[in-house]
């Protein structure tokens, strides 16, 4: 056989897989050229139209572990395909939809397909020789990034020259693509054990319903009130759920998450810095769109219409896949917490340069290119962190579980940004416009937000042990020989 052979192999397998993990990002900002048509398309009111947003959110993150556990239980491979089917169903319900129910319905479909990304990550443990894995995390990773920085300006092209519905059947056809391509491309991987067990039915519905309470509360408490009732009911039951449900976890002889391994001190911290990265990363998110499309007679926004700033941000995606191998030689060489470490410190580097660079958009895409420069760094890094620290057994669960707490930082700090962008507002022309400081002041919580995460990630313990594949599968063999 020719010795290029399982490389050729591998890479097919690493770019499926990142393929689809952009795909299921795509999900996530496809709809935000459509937010201000929404209520008129759907007949229906803005804050109605908003949960169209908000479901994707809520499905996702409660999905996302649920996917990993039974990942490692019944094969990660018939995880991703299942994954892919109500990305596909989702999509075409939207498609179809014509009124805000459905809509709902759909996207809450797609959210249920993010767990893609966190499968993949995992499988790749199963399925790659060691020498090619770091890489393979690396870029498998960013495709978080990716798909939430050109789904902007490709779903806006999508809907400036052609009906709305079009960027529903295409998602359909990309997320057919995507399970066409897993079918065929990616290998089977070893269950966590011949009879894998009862799954924990229990853990992850008391980890659904503690998440929809916390992020239903972060997420609406700008409009319902951050001192209704209704947001503060939803924070208290949260309060009392999570506990509950790790007391049930640590008795549990299958729990869903692990948490005595979560409690291991490179996972702890890792998830911690996820938590405060996710915190940091949503800052520039939010605030560089709105500079760009603010007009120019408020003498700092920059007049830019949604496709031009979808454009300008696409760079930023774009360096995430460039950097990606990058993050990985770093990895290999001084380690994995040294590439979080950089990651952090050159995030917190980008939204300081904020100060200097926000006065034409060139300077925004700058800012925006180095804080994702370091956020693909960053994504590369948690992951092999997380692997060299559990057993194969639990690779899944305890990616899907990273994945969720970055994602419960990102919510919140769409919290913490919003409330700072609401109350320092300027009038224009008889509307509240979020002001100048307020955009600066939302950059300097994330750039100290960074600058945490990477103290957080100096803490972790060296890892001695280094990330690979399971020894029994010889070095470019795909572990799907010893599965039937």
């Amino acid at each position: 056989m020719d010795s290029s052979t399982p490389a050729v192999r591998s890479s097919g397998v690493v770019g499926v897989l990142a393929f689809a993990g952009i795909i299921a990002s795509l999900m996530q900002s496809i709809v935000v050229p459509l937010i201000g048509e929404l209520p008129h398309i759907l007949g229906t009111t803005s804050a109605n139209s908003a949960w169209i947003v908000t479901v994707t959110l809520l499905t996702a993150s409660v999905v996302t572990p649920v996917s990993g556990r039974l990942g490692d239980m019944y094969g990660k491979r018939r995880m991703l395909l299942v994954c892919t089917v109500p990305l596909i169903v989702g999509s075409i319900v939207c498609a179809l939809a014509t009124s805000l129910v459905p809509m709902i319905i759909g996207r809450a479909l797609q959210g249920m397909g993010t767990g893609i990304v966190s499968l993949g990550i995992s499988a790749l443990r199963d399925v790659l020789p060691p020498e090619r894995l770091g890489s393979g995390i690396a870029l498998i990773s960013s495709s978080m990034g990716i798909g939430g920085a050109l789904g902007m300006p490709v779903a806006a092209l999508v809907v400036e020259n052609s009906n709305w519905r079009a960027l529903f059947w295409s998602a359909a056809g990309l997320s057919a693509l995507a399970a066409v391509l897993i079918w065929f491309y990616v290998p089977a991987t070893p269950k966590a054990a011949a009879k894998p067990g009862r799954f924990d039915f229990a853990g992850a519905i008391g980890l659904g319903l503690a998440l929809i309470c916390l992020l239903l509360a972060v997420s609406k408490g700008a409009d319902w009130g951050w001192g209704s009732a209704t947001t503060l009911g939803l924070f208290a039951a949260a309060v009392v759920l999570l506990p509950v449900w790790g007391w049930w976890e640590l008795r549990a002889t299958a729990p869903l998450v692990d948490l005595r391994v979560t409690a291991r001190p490179t996972v702890l911290l890792t998830n911690a810095a996820s938590i405060v990265l996710g915190l940091a990363m949503y800052a520039q998110a939010l605030i560089l769109p709105q500079l760009l499309q603010l007009p120019k007679a408020t003498g700092y926004g920059l007049g830019q219409s949604m496709i031009a700033m979808g454009l300008w941000m696409a760079p930023s995606g774009l360096m995430m896949m460039l950097v990606s191998p990058l993050g990985a030689k770093l990895s290999a060489a001084r380690g994995p917490k040294v590439t979080l470490v950089c990651g952090s410190l050159v995030m917190g580097l980008g939204y300081g340069s904020s100060l200097l660079l926000l006065g034409t958009a060139w300077g925004v895409m700058l800012v925006g290119a180095i804080c994702m420069v370091g956020l693909a760094l960053a994504y590369g890094a948690m992951p092999a962190l997380i692997m060299g620290a559990v057993p194969p057994s639990e690779t899944g669960s305890a990616t899907s579980f990273n994945t969720l707490m970055r994602a419960v930082g990102t919510s919140v700090s769409a919290a913490i940004v919003g409330v700072v962008l609401s109350h320092m507002t300027t009038d224009f022309g008889g509307r509240a416009l979020p002001s100048e400081s307020g955009f600066h002041v939302g950059l300097l919580i994330g750039c100290a937000l960074a600058f945490a995460a990477a103290a957080i990630a100096a803490c972790i313990p060296v890892q001695h042990r280094r990330t690979e594949a399971p020894k029994a599968t010889p070095a470019g063999t795909p572990a799907a020989a010893r599965v039937s």
